[in-house]
């Protein structure tokens, strides 16, 4: 179950955050971790993945999972998560306010984003992201209507992740990420609280399910004071 690895993953990295889990020591064994967690040895798996794919362990085969230092939080570029996750994970009072919600024919642009024809509907979703009182990302969705049928204003201010994932069904996979500074467009101004910043981040995301196909293209608009966007790498060389 998906909300239950994640529970599990966010109150381990929380411990890991608060040193109860110190750095430079090893976790509980998975077993240990099952009777903890009253759970599976594959959930516990899944949460321990999420924790290393997040900088926040090191597996070591047959030696468990180290701990690794994780004070200050991360943008996880390579991860995927909602706004809603992200929030919750940095423990932030958090506000979704939605703009815009509509069905619309693509223009030229969306149309080469998506991979579809102008005949075809997608859904346009503009939301204002607000964390501690002050708005501070700007998420404009795009969402091929042929998988994602209906959306409404609630689950929009709630997590589009969790309804596609949990009432529709689908399989979220993966995602390519492009990076850019820009200078703040007159929405961005209109809708952020950008006094002092000359430059915004912007994140745009193609977002597929496990069979490969396209159902999302995000423009994420973030001010740079708030996120240190970062990719925990590993080196996987084979010999």
């Amino acid at each position: 179950m998906r909300n239950k690895y994640f529970q599990i993953y966010r109150e381990i990295a929380d411990n890991i955050r608060t040193g109860i889990y110190p750095a430079n020591t090893k976790l509980p064994s998975e077993h240990d971790l099952m009777k903890d967690f009253n759970t599976s040895r594959e959930t516990i798996r899944k949460a321990l993945t999420l924790l290393s794919q997040n900088g926040f362990i090191q597996k070591i085969q047959g030696k468990g999972s180290i701990v690794l230092d994780a004070k200050k939080f991360n943008f996880p570029i390579s991860g995927l998560v909602s706004f809603k996750e992200l929030a919750e994970d940095i423990g932030k009072e958090h506000r979704t306010i939605v703009e815009v919600l509509k069905l619309i024919n693509p223009d030229e642009e969306i149309q080469r984003h998506l991979n579809v024809t102008e005949k075809e509907k997608v859904w346009e979703v503009s939301r204002v992201r607000e964390i501690d009182g002050e708005r501070i990302i700007l998420d404009k969705d795009y969402l091929n209507h042929s998988f994602v049928g209906n959306l409404t204003k609630e689950t929009c201010e709630n997590s589009i992740y969790e309804y596609i994932e949990d009432e529709l069904g689908f399989t979220i996979s993966f995602a390519k990420k492009e990076i850019s500074v820009v200078e703040p467009t007159v929405e961005d101004r209109r809708l952020l609280d950008l006094d002092g910043f000359s430059n915004i981040v912007v994140v745009e995301n193609y977002v597929y399910f496990d069979d490969a196909s396209l159902f999302q293209y995000t423009e994420s608009r973030h001010r740079p004071d708030k996120f240190k966007f970062v990719d925990f790498a590993r080196r996987n060389v084979q010999r």
